[in-house]
């Protein structure tokens, strides 16, 4: 989940919003006005939408707290955290690696619902010392802004919980198994499998609601329960993969015969004679016989195609002092972390301050296609 719109950094990690966000955003409003002018009629036009607005602003840093506590505990377990992004369906903080162990599982899991627990009950109490009473509905718009939130932080917690991997929920279920089987792969399937059984349950309980006249609510439902499927099957193929690749050295698997051009070649001779001629889309640039860097179809297409007779790769490439190179030696899944962090394709491989190969995201993915050709 990749954001568009990005807000800033919160303990080094990036924050943004995903368009859907606005979305959901919108329909929380929505309902929350709805709600004021059923309960607070005399609050007037202007008081209500302002306090449903400050509500779902208020409850969207809430879910930026609920993952930044998934995020401060992967750091402080060794795990990079890349950003984390808001979208329709709540907040998702993008780590870079899995946990290694079912305790670092089991914490990284548990925390959120409970940060969202703890934020809920805070409200709660907030508007209670205000005057609400659960027996009421808020009197203040303070109070109903207070009383929402909490009740709101509290959903949020609870539907984490549910053990469908990968909520939350799924995500301690899956580190209770991996403690008691001592198998991260087995529970990964276990708990995959539970969360698709999960994400199948809101899909027809949201299909029966809707022909029931719950109308788009129902609808709603069943499309929570598509996005679960969905991230049950993605996550679950992403942790095999991972498992997969253990063991695997960038040396196994990277491109030995990396063609060499010349960083005086303008642009478009470097199209024609190379790029379209060998379909490759990395290359090594030399000067005198050393090497200075590397180009590829992503830079040249950053130049507008009126400019390629004046422009030398020179002008373009990626300079090596400015590259992240790894060793033959480095554990695959180590060198495509990197490539994910520094959203590249691609990484020179050296060895004694020589170059040696190139490993790319192409590279694995064709080991992997080979494995699974095999069933191995």
């Amino acid at each position: 989940m990749q954001a568009q719109i990005k807000l800033g950094r919160i303990f080094g990690i990036e924050i943004g919003l995903h368009y859907s966000w606005f979305l959901i955003a919108l329909l929380i409003t929505l309902s929350l006005a709805g709600q004021f002018y059923a309960t607070n009629s005399e609050w007037g036009t202007a008081v209500i939408w302002a306090s449903a607005i400050v509500t779902a602003l208020l409850f969207f840093t809430a879910i930026v707290l609920h993952e930044l506590s998934h995020a401060l505990v992967a750091k402080t377990r060794g795990l990079p955290v890349r950003s984390i992004t808001l979208f329709a369906l709540g907040g998702v903080a993008l780590i870079e690696k899995e946990a290694e162990d079912a305790k670092t599982e089991f914490w990284m899991g548990i925390v959120g619902p409970i940060t969202s627990f703890l934020l809920g009950f805070l409200f709660l109490g907030m508007s209670w010392v205000l005057g609400w009473r659960p027996e009421s509905m808020p009197d203040t718009p303070f109070q109903a802004v207070l009383m929402w939130l909490g009740v709101i932080n509290i959903g949020l917690a609870l539907f984490n919980l549910i053990p469908g991997f990968p909520l939350d929920g799924g995500r301690v279920l899956r580190a209770i198994i991996w403690w008691i089987t001592k198998d991260a792969t087995r529970a990964t399937r276990i708990a995959a499998r539970v969360g698709q059984l999960v994400a199948f349950g809101f899909i027809v309980f949201g299909i029966i609601r809707f022909f029931d006249g719950a109308g788009f609510a129902g609808l709603w439902i069943a499309f929570i329960g598509w996005f679960l499927l969905d991230a049950a099957r993605s996550s679950y193929a992403q942790v095999l993969t991972t498992q997969s690749l253990r063991g695997v050295r960038v040396g196994d698997v990277m491109a030995h015969d990396c063609p060499v051009v010349d960083g005086r070649l303008n642009l478009q001779n470097f199209v024609y004679e190379h790029l379209l001629r060998t379909g490759r889309r990395c290359f090594v640039v030399e000067e005198n016989g050393r090497l200075v860097g590397l180009i590829t179809a992503h830079e040249v297409k950053e130049v507008g195609r009126a400019q390629w007779p004046y422009k030398t790769i020179d002008d373009v490439m990626h300079p090596l002092d400015q590259l992240h190179t790894i060793s033959p030696d480095t554990p695959i899944t180590d060198a495509l972390e990197t490539m994910v962090r520094e959203n590249v394709n691609q990484l020179p491989v050296v060895r004694d301050g020589r170059f040696t190969g190139i490993i790319s995201r192409g590279n694995v993915l064709r080991m992997l296609q080979t494995r699974a050709e095999l069933n191995v």
